[in-house]
């Protein structure tokens, strides 16, 4: 059996159409589905700007519905195009908003937004896995979403710590639960990667660069449960392959690709 798993999409389809899909029997997405442009850039703006001691810039409504609805349209765009292939197995990225998150920023905005989640769920050949498990054939495959790790608050130490690290240790919890119900897996589908494993920061102009962005839970889950693969993505500059023991973790970055063949389990 062929599985084609995809890095974060951020709707780059022209990307994706160079996979070569033909003859995969599914494909697994590690979140960051859609293109987040106008939001990429007023997020680094306005990083720029409190380095000089600046305010945010401040942006109208009609801008904000305009963000969001660049990332929702293409997300969509671009699984639609995948699921004409095969059946699709994702998780949701930091990028990727929840019906929670979404309605509270339909009220914030006074806009009435489309949910990610249920448009997927709508579509044929997709399927949400958050924090789920599937048996696809056979071949056991967990679905993680993103989460907020407490070493990720430790390492960065955000401007509003107290209030993210309150946050992060319910996410940390929650985490921890669903990996121990998944327990042993063929394949593990997460957003970010393992602490320490393809997951530096590797911008010399930012503050960040040389920090560790990944999750101490999720090391500490491959190094228990040795799942034979973990496909990742969410730090872009740490596309690669590397062995934790037995298992081969690929960080697929934006949009790469990694084909990998298992042997289905058969009944005697």
């Amino acid at each position: 059996m062929k599985i084609c798993a995809i890095g974060d999409l951020h709707g780059n389809l022209d990307k994706i159409k160079k996979i070569p899909l033909e003859g995969v029997d599914t494909i697994l997405l590690t979140g960051d589905l859609g293109k987040a442009d106008l939001a990429r850039a007023r997020f680094f703006e306005n990083l720029k700007r409190k380095e000089k001691g600046l305010p945010e810039k401040e942006v109208s409504n009609e801008y904000r519905e305009k963000e969001f609805m660049e990332t929702y349209e293409s997300a969509i765009e671009t699984v639609k195009y995948l699921s004409k292939f095969a059946p699709v197995y994702l998780i949701f990225g930091n990028a990727d908003n929840s019906n929670y998150k979404i309605r509270k920023k339909s009220k914030k905005i006074g806009k009435k937004l489309p949910f990610l989640a249920d448009d997927l769920r709508a579509m044929n050949n997709v399927n949400l896995i958050n924090n789920r498990i599937v048996n696809f054939k056979g071949v056991r495959i967990g679905g993680l979403e993103n989460f907020l790790d407490t070493n990720w608050i430790e390492e960065f130490k955000p401007i509003d710590y107290e209030e993210k690290l309150k946050e992060a240790k319910k996410d940390t919890e929650k985490a921890k639960k669903v990996l121990r119900w998944f327990n042993s897996l063929d394949v593990l589908l997460c957003h970010q990667p393992p602490y320490g494993i393809l997951d530096k920061i590797n911008y010399p102009d930012s503050p960040h660069h040389g920090l560790h962005a990944g999750s101490k839970v999720i090391l500490d889950y491959i190094k228990k449960y040795n799942p034979k693969y973990v496909f990742c993505g969410h730090i872009h500059k740490g596309e690669g392959m590397k062995k934790i023991e037995r298992t081969e973790v690929y960080n697929l970055g934006e949009a790469g690709h990694k084909i990998i063949e298992l042997q289905l389990k058969r009944k005697n």
